[in-house]
């Protein structure tokens, strides 16, 4: 017998999912290890960029926001716009929802999704094979980590956290570079406070490497941000955005949600970041990488500006604080004749107003859907749009 829905990914957006689904009295069975990318694949000492008000995980049971959890244990209280929150009360709120809504969660990988006369069939890598007649993909961030093609170029094994180049979300532990020269490439908010850290759990020096010129920079406090300008940092963002723009965005024309999709929210730290990085902190901006070797197994960087002038940079260590980007490709998981079926507009699966993609019964959700919907899909935050839309459509097919 099928299971009505199955949702792969139990982080922030498949929790959420999950819980709306059950709120409809669907059958649901949720896959994936809780939080799993927010604790193994952040850095231990990172704070989240989003205000507490935007970090709260969308569920229709009321007393689950982040102020309820720190009411519930004791943390915080994390409140105001300028109480930052620690990555590791982020995960334990996130794993209260998980037990206190989802407590059937099955701690299994889902290794192929496929489709079947009735829906789709799931193998997982206890063994068992699933039924569902929906899925919903919420896997998050996992397998799209995205690094420059030249570094990639000299990498034939790929990055790794121990060897001379990484991506970000490779650390946890960033004291295991300590006593090293380590170059983190990207301007962003990752960068940045990578970089920090760095520094903090003892890295012997560290440089910043960015393309653009002047890319290095810091948001304004909450109290000093235009109310009427979204941002991920401040009040703003969790309810314009999401409320007023997401649904808007998937009827832009591709062009401009795809300029959109790498445009914003523009790459820069958070306003409590620039006291830790000042002065400790090197900086070389307006140089892209030309081409990256690895020397004796020390990495060496060609870098080169507008202006022509470039130079070389030797490190012990790179680390790509680079990003992540859609990639169908990289969900493995789903079969090639799932894939191939899956229509792609803007860089996404092009979704339907109700997350459905070009395969019906095939739903996306977190980033996937920032192609369609737009920024607020790569925030916690975007969980109260996406999760009660995605709900109600499958609700309506399959309930």
């Amino acid at each position: 017998m099928s299971t009505p829905v199955a949702v792969i990914g139990a982080g922030p957006y498949g929790l959420s999912v999950a819980a709306h689904l059950g709120a409809y009295g669907l059958p649901v069975r949720v896959f994936g290890q809780p939080m799993r990318s927010w604790r193994a694949g952040m850095p231990a000492g990172m704070l989240l960029t989003s205000s507490p008000a935007a970090s709260g995980i969308g569920v229709p049971q009321p007393g689950h926001t982040l102020g309820d959890f720190c009411a519930a244990t004791g943390e915080g209280p994390y409140a105001a716009d300028r109480d930052l929150v620690p990555v590791e009360t982020f995960v334990r709120y996130g794993q209260w929802v998980q037990q206190r809504l989802v407590p059937g969660l099955e701690q299994v990988r889902v290794v192929s999704v496929d489709r079947r006369a009735d829906g789709f069939e799931l193998k997982l890598d206890s063994g068992e094979q699933v039924g569902a007649r929906a899925v919903v993909v919420a896997t998050g961030l996992t397998g799209l980590a995205q690094l420059p093609p030249e570094l990639a170029a000299a990498l034939p094994d790929g990055p790794s956290a121990t060897g001379p180049v990484s991506h970000s979300s490779q650390h946890h532990d960033l004291s295991a570079l300590a006593g090293r020269d380590v170059v983190v490439i990207g301007a962003g908010q990752s960068a940045l406070e990578s970089a920090v850290l760095l520094t903090e759990a003892g890295a012997a020096a560290v440089r910043v490497v960015a393309r653009g010129v002047g890319a290095v920079g810091f948001g304004a406090p909450p109290d000093h941000r235009p109310r009427r300008r979204p941002s991920p940092c401040g009040s703003a963002w969790p309810r314009y955005a999401p409320a007023y723009r997401a649904g808007v965005f998937r009827r832009l024309p591709v062009p401009a949600r795809r300029y959109l999709g790498h445009r914003v929210p523009v790459p820069r730290g958070a306003w409590w970041l620039r006291e830790r990085f000042t002065d400790r902190v090197r900086v070389t901006q307006g140089r892209r990488i030309v081409r990256a070797t690895v020397r004796d197994g020390r990495p060496v960087l060609a870098l080169r500006g507008a202006d022509g002038q470039g130079g070389e940079v030797v490190a012990d260590h790179v680390l790509a604080a680079t990003g992540y980007r859609m990639d169908l490709a990289a969900l493995d998981f789903l079969g090639p004749g799932l894939r191939t079926g899956i229509v792609v507009r803007a860089g996404g699966p092009l979704l339907d107003g109700g997350f459905g993609s070009s395969v019906p019964g095939l739903y996306f959700t977190g980033l996937p859907a920032a192609a369609s919907f737009g920024p607020a899909m790569r925030f916690v935050c975007g969980t109260e749009f996406a999760s009660p839309r995605l709900a109600r459509a499958v609700a309506r097919a399959y309930g």
